[in-house]
């Protein structure tokens, strides 16, 4: 089970190619040194479950968060890869991808990454704020993944958590035109948006 996971957020313009690289180091080839170790044996004894735990990050791909959300991509493309060529010794591939949990890296998200150019890194943080007020507790993915391998089921796609098959539907509603028009609205459209479809304060708080 590959849980390890780094987060590097902002505008890429503003992130250096070593943030780029410590998401993939981590996210990516840290997954596929594992998979490298456990495999053999798993296809010699002809058995075996390889869960993967990404992120709906990686369907909806979202400014601030280039880096996690490129490194959890390529994590899907290895899983599927993976899960054609050993299916036929009997070893089963699973992604588990949830949406906003309740963790310490989600909490980090709340605090904007620093003075940007660019308004997105400030409305996700407030976007992620919002969806925190209604915490989903953490726990909710380790029975998600024992679940998995206790079922023995071929499918390859887990989401985890209220929000998230609402959260890719809402994705896979859009064209890729109006996704990118969406992320480059300006602000008060922009929060206008999340209120009406998610029904989320994302607007930053006033100091009393």
């Amino acid at each position: 089970m590959n849980n390890a996971g780094l987060n590097r957020r902002g505008a890429v313009e503003e992130l250096s190619l070593e943030d780029f690289r410590a998401s993939m180091e981590t996210n990516y080839f840290g997954v596929l040194r594992c998979i490298h170790a456990f495999l053999p044996e798993m296809r010699e004894k002809r058995r075996g479950c390889i869960i993967n735990v990404s992120s709906i990050a990686s369907r909806i791909r979202r400014s601030p968060m280039g880096p996690y959300a490129a490194s959890k991509f390529a994590l899907e493309t290895l899983s599927e890869v993976v899960a054609q060529e050993v299916k036929p010794f009997n070893v089963r591939v699973a992604i588990v991808a949830p949406d906003v949990i309740e963790t310490p890296m989600a909490r980090g998200m709340v605090v904007p990454p620093g003075e940007s150019l660019y308004p997105q890194c400030r409305r996700f943080a407030g976007l992620f704020g919002a969806a925190l007020a209604n915490p989903v507790l953490p726990s909710l993915v380790p029975e998600k993944i024992r679940d998995t391998i206790e079922a023995g089921t071929s499918r390859l796609r887990h989401p985890v958590g209220p929000d998230a098959l609402p959260f890719l539907a809402w994705r896979g509603s859009m064209s890729d035109e109006e996704w990118a028009n969406w992320g480059a609205l300006d602000d008060d459209a922009w929060y206008d948006r999340v209120q009406r479809d998610f029904n989320l304060d994302a607007r930053p708080k006033k100091c009393a």
